[in-house]
């Protein structure tokens, strides 16, 4: 059961994480229902530096196997609270109710930065995290900062060093076709 409950909760971890690479693309409110403001370049590099420290369990100054394999048994750790070495279904539904602040100041269910998710692993697609696939070797604080950017940039159409909430709303529509496409390929494939 415990090998269960922790394949289940990485794979959980690894889906809410999908997403971080989103936070500078996505549209809308935080979350807090206001609408949210620009992002300069300063504030994405910044931002994307915070995050590394976060994931860099181990602080050795890279993100590799170790950094996630800590990061998923804190999550297991937090989430069995009676600490038996599984996760019961009343623990898994008591993630939402938390209201206490984790150790890094943040709220403790994982949501950061306006309501999105933003710390944990489940790399293989944006926001540098690409570079956390399985089997990849480590990544440096300056080549995650690097691939933030590069997201940044990407979106940032005018060049004027500014994400807009539109600039946001058109990365977010590229991405998600990106995705459909892809995803549409890889069922074509299994399909033959």
């Amino acid at each position: 059961m415990r090998m269960i409950s922790k394949i289940l909760l990485g794979t959980a971890a690894a889906a809410s994480v999908a997403t971080a690479g989103i936070a500078y693309a996505a549209p809308g409110q935080d979350g807090a229902g206001k609408a949210r403001p620009d992002i300069t370049r300063a504030q994405a590099e910044e931002r994307a530096g915070k995050m590394f420290d976060r994931m860099d369990a181990n602080k050795d100054g890279k993100l590799d196997a170790a950094d996630r394999e800590a990061r998923q048994q804190a999550r297991f750790d937090r989430l069995d609270t009676n600490k038996d070495g599984s996760i019961s279904r009343e623990e898994f539904a008591a993630r939402r109710d938390r209201t206490r602040t984790a150790p890094d100041g943040q709220k403790a269910d994982g949501r950061r930065f306006g309501g999105r998710h933003h710390g944990g692993w489940h790399r293989g697609g944006h926001g540098g995290m690409g570079m956390m696939k399985q089997g990849a070797g480590p990544v440096t604080r300056a080549e995650f900062v690097a691939a933030h950017l590069a997201r940044f940039d990407a979106a940032d159409t005018d060049r004027n060093g500014v994400l807009t909430t539109q600039e946001r709303q058109a990365q977010r529509e590229k991405m998600r076709a990106e995705w459909q496409a892809k995803r549409a390929t890889q069922q074509q494939q299994k399909a033959q």
